[in-house]
């Protein structure tokens, strides 16, 4: 996931905007940070969604399946 990319989403159930939690980072060639993994939290209502692989999953919370 693209750091800009944080600026264009909102928590999807209460349209708040998202902290990023980064744990895993990584420079690109053109010197820009891709995020690995990490969380985007919700300031709002405290809702936690995973980056996995790059990949933010904005799924909310009753429509995540269980693991």
């Amino acid at each position: 996931m693209k750091t800009e990319t944080i600026e264009i989403l909102c928590c999807p159930v209460c349209r708040g905007d998202l902290e990023l939690i980064a744990t895993e980072t990584v420079e690109t060639e053109s010197g820009a940070t891709d995020i690995i993994t990490g969380i985007l939290r919700c300031g709002a209502c405290g809702i936690d969604y995973p980056i996995t692989e790059g990949i933010p999953n904005l799924l909310p919370p009753e429509n995540t399946p269980d693991q």
